[in-house]
Parts: C-alpha cells; sequence; structure tokens
C-alpha cells in the first residue's frame, strides 16, 4: 500500500491516502509538544515507539471484542488504517484520582474511585479541550446521544 495524497498533519502524526479511498496511512513523526503546542522539540525515535505501542494497544482491544480502525502496521512508522470521521469528543476513563479531576473536585491524588468516571472532552486546540457534557455535545450538534452512549459504554469495557 502506497501513500498518494497528504490529508491532514498533526502534532504527531501524518495521514495519507491510498489508492483505495477506504483506507489510509498514518506516519507517526518524533515532533514531540506540550502546554497545548506552545513549547515544540524532537525526540529521537518517538514515532517508531509510537506506531509501535498504538499497534499493540488496538491489537489488545480488537482481542476484547472493541472496535478500532487498525488493519495492520507498514513498516515501523507507518500503520494502515480504516478511514473514518473524526467525532472531535474524547473519552477519559478515570478510575483514580489524579490531575485534573482531583483538582477541580478536590480528591485526594491517588484515591481510588468507587466506580470509573467517564468524562468529555470536546477536541480544539483552539479552546483548550474543554470537558463538556451530553447537553453541549448535543447543543454543537457532533454526536448523537446513541453513539454517544456506544462510545461511553466501550470506554468503561
Amino acid at each position: 500500500m502506497e501513500k498518494v495524497d497528504k490529508l491532514y498533519e498533526g502534532k504527531a502524526k501524518i495521514v495519507y491516502t491510498t489508492d483505495d479511498h477506504n483506507l489510509v496511512i498514518q506516519y507517526f513523526k518524533d515532533d514531540a509538544t506540550a502546554f497545548n503546542g506552545l513549547k515544540k522539540g524532537d525526540i529521537h525515535d518517538k514515532g517508531v515507539c509510537n506506531n509501535q505501542i498504538s499497534a499493540k494497544l488496538f491489537e489488545l482491544l480488537e482481542k476484547h471484542g472493541i472496535p478500532t480502525h487498525f488493519v495492520k502496521m507498514l513498516d515501523e512508522r507507518s500503520m494502515l488504517v480504516n478511514k473514518l470521521d473524526i467525532i472531535p469528543v474524547e473519552m477519559v476513563v478515570r478510575n483514580i484520582a489524579a490531575g485534573s479531576i482531583a483538582k477541580r473536585l478536590g480528591l485526594d491524588e491517588g484515591m481510588e474511585l468507587i466506580e470509573p468516571v467517564v468524562e468529555t472532552y470536546l477536541k480544539s486546540n483552539e479552546l483548550g479541550d474543554p470537558l463538556i457534557n451530553d447537553d453541549h455535545i448535543k447543543l454543537i450538534n457532533v454526536d448523537t446521544p446513541e453513539h454517544l452512549n456506544i462510545r461511553r459504554d466501550l470506554s468503561r469495557k
């Protein structure tokens, strides 16, 4: 499978079209950013590590019945994946109070939560990836309640 045209370039990867309109190639870069892209650098072979770790995680998810877009690794920096439409909503599952949830709710760092908490964030660098709720998602029309519930259940799994 060969790269045809650059479709997208982000902080961590470049996505290329292929001769099959249902498949794209993800190429993992060595670029590193921090503080929402304010600090930039290069980490030798970061892309290689990200590609290999991502492939293993996708294989593990698939093994446990959680669908992914992963098809196969192509080389040390590239993988073949199914083309999809991005829903700009990130699901974060928390089992232990750490970071922002501890700060927001006044919880002790490291406290085990009585059950997993699923948080949703709008993926938007311009807005700082804000925490959002189901009403916000409905308001900005980025997902349906049915799909949101499916993704929330899969995230918990």
